[in-house]
């Protein structure tokens, strides 16, 4: 047997449950024999026989801030270092493919110029690690997958297209790469991997998805597809980036709707909660508070309970992750530092520490030590105990 096909048994295996369709198998061999992977490399076999286990086993208990590109590159940089060093916050994740698509880096690799657009936001990447490696923070790379305007503008064949040609975009003119092209896939791996050689310990994919509502949008779009579901593309994704990325020494973690743990599996955008933390080291669900509407854990207004939601939101993770037993991921939420001023007089709170203590507490009381801290201008409240 080919390893192209070993590894289509094995993503069968990864993204199956034990009450899977009996002609589920046949669909996987009939894709496997039309070439759904028609560039992969059949060079490193180890990737797909490697028993998984954490890479990173002497990683610290992680409580980290999110930091732009313009933040690690330019003047903020030292107070957001400072930050960390005079208190129990430890960790960055830094943009190195931002919600754009731009690459933030100078980078030499010719395959990420000629598919990406890298924008040297980062000055000194080199320069950068060194600095966090002196002030011992855990560094993170976070890499914003299939939203990503630069590669859909470039390659419209690897996005979503009008019936006129046109690549269709969402209302704040965001567009989204196709996660059914595998050369989607393997460019984005290919920025992980230098992020590894970089020094990132980490790998945090978001936007792994397709466009919010799709499902809608779809029967009106020209792309490539096959006979997988959206679910199962997404999820076959990150199983591959975890395969590829793993014997390189770094964690992959992902990022996903925070009430994704609280409903079934959302079809439409291809996310399944338990499926995609079954194929990670770390899930980051974004259980902002503002981000939940009216009554969501009993709650008139989410956002003036920061407790009640993080811990309600908690406790739905808890459900539906503990069945997986042993492939239990670490649990690293999202949790707001900001003020959601647009939900209205009366429907927000002004958050400051004890607001972030507070969610904080939630997680403790729910057995989760590890969490990161959400500021989009990374501005993020002092005073808080971590």
């Amino acid at each position: 047997m080919n390893i192209f096909l070993v590894l289509f048994l094995l993503l069968h295996t990864a993204i199956s449950g034990p009450h899977q369709e009996e002609n589920s198998l046949g669909k996987f061999w009939n894709i496997a024999k039309t070439g759904f992977h028609p560039n992969l490399e059949t060079t490193d076999s180890e990737h797909v026989s490697q028993a998984s286990g954490d890479p990173q086993p002497d990683a610290p208990i992680v409580k980290g801030i999110y930091v732009t590109a313009y933040s690690a590159g330019g003047e903020r940089m030292s107070s957001l270092l400072n930050l960390l060093d005079k208190t129990d916050l430890n960790s960055m994740v830094i943009d190195l493919k931002d919600d754009l698509g731009n690459i933030t880096y100078k980078t030499d690799n010719e395959t990420l110029k000629k598919l990406g657009s890298p924008q040297p936001y980062i000055k000194d990447i080199n320069k950068l690690m060194a600095t966090l490696n002196q002030h011992e923070i855990y560094p993170i790379a976070r890499v914003v997958v299939f939203k990503d305007s630069v590669l859909a503008k470039k390659h419209p064949e690897y996005s979503f297209v009008h019936k006129d040609g046109s690549i269709w975009h969402n209302k704040n003119n965001d567009r989204f790469v196709n996660p059914y092209r595998k050369e989607v896939w393997d460019y984005n791996i290919e920025i992980a991997k230098e992020a590894a050689k970089l020094g990132f310990k980490e790998i945090q994919f978001d936007y792994v998805r397709f466009p919010e509502g799709f499902e809608k949008k779809a029967d009106g779009l020209k792309f490539t597809k096959n006979e997988l579901s959206r679910v199962d593309i997404v999820t076959g994704f990150v199983d591959y980036a975890k395969k590829e990325l793993e014997p390189l020494g770094v964690r992959v973690s992902v990022d996903i709707f925070g009430y994704a743990a609280s409903v079934p599996a959302a079809e439409g955008i291809g996310q399944d909660f338990a499926k995609i933390s079954n194929a990670v080291h770390v899930i980051c669900p974004m259980i902002y508070p503002s981000h939940y509407s009216a009554g969501w854990f009993k709650q008139k207004d989410p956002d003036k309970a920061p407790y009640a939601t993080i811990k309600g939101a908690m406790d739905d993770t808890h459900k539906k992750l503990d069945p997986l037993g042993d492939n239990k991921p670490i649990i690293r939420p999202w949790i707001q530092d900001f003020t959601a001023s647009w939900l209205g007089k009366g429907h927000y709170a002004q958050y400051g520490a004890a607001e972030v203590e507070a969610q904080i507490k939630a997680l403790k009381d729910s057995g989760v030590d590890e969490f990161l801290l959400w500021n989009a201008g990374n501005k993020y409240t002092s005073g808080v105990k971590y």
